[in-house]
């Protein structure tokens, strides 16, 4: 049997696997990586990543402060969609694309294609420039679709909160345990919060882009699953008037 979206699309998540192909191919080709020889090694390599990150990711200052930059502005305006492609390391990486080949499949199914494209790119970007604007002196550079995918997992904790995911937790030797979906995601959220908490704008995780992301998520699929019921009761009520 095929499952069908919101928008008559064929269940297989095509644009879950394609935002994976192509942040994977954005890695790979690029200097974070180390696989290409064509970016030296050693300091060289380094300084080649840097440029890297800063060209395509988000520098706070430099978002906040457009006016300073006037000759960038439109680059600067687009670096929160262009750094959702751009990864640190293979760990950085390997971890979202993991958190999005598990959550983004049903979610899209979900929204629908064109709908979850949106709001993916949507997501993200208020996620970044929610962190942009809570770090507005910091330079250090921020890259990766950690904000969008955290709109995923807040979305999807509205839309399935009891869907089973399966999990692995340090302190339970890390066993591969299956929990319900609200359970995962409310704990990963406040470990979140903690560690956002705790850090500075200096470099690390961009846990604060974290939690923009999944309340962003969460309040957009609360706000979609209000506005369906709204639209679904006036014509059930309507269809009952002419039940025999």
């Amino acid at each position: 049997m095929e499952r069908r979206g919101r928008d008559g699309a064929a269940g297989t998540p095509v644009i879950t696997y394609g935002l994976i192909v192509l942040c994977c191919l954005a890695f790979l080709f690029s200097p974070g990586s180390g696989l290409d020889p064509g970016y030296g090694e050693g300091d060289a390599l380094l300084a080649a990543q840097s440029a890297y990150f800063e060209r395509w990711g988000v520098v706070p200052n430099q978002l906040t402060n457009l006016s300073s930059h006037t000759s960038h502005a439109l680059h600067t305006l687009l670096a929160p969609l262009t750094a959702l492609f751009v990864h640190g390391s293979w760990l950085h990486l390997l971890g979202n694309m993991l958190f999005l080949y598990v959550f983004g499949a049903m979610t899209e199914e979900r929204l629908g294609r064109t709908r979850f494209t949106l709001f993916y790119l949507a997501t993200g970007y208020v996620a970044l420039v929610g962190y942009a604007a809570a770090n507005a002196a910091s330079d250090q550079t921020l890259v990766g679709a950690s904000g969008s995918i955290s709109g995923v997992l807040g979305a999807f904790l509205h839309l399935f909160p009891r869907a089973r995911v399966t999990s692995v937790f340090p302190f339970l030797l890390f066993l591969p345990l299956r929990f319900p979906a609200w359970l995962v995601l409310i704990f990963w959220f406040v470990l979140q919060w903690l560690a956002a908490r705790g850090a500075g704008s200096g470099p690390g995780v961009a846990y604060l882009a974290h939690l923009v992301g999944f309340v962003v998520g969460f309040l957009y699929a609360w706000a979609l699953r209000r506005r369906t019921d709204r639209v679904k009761s006036p014509t059930a009520a309507t269809e009952g008037e002419h039940q025999p």
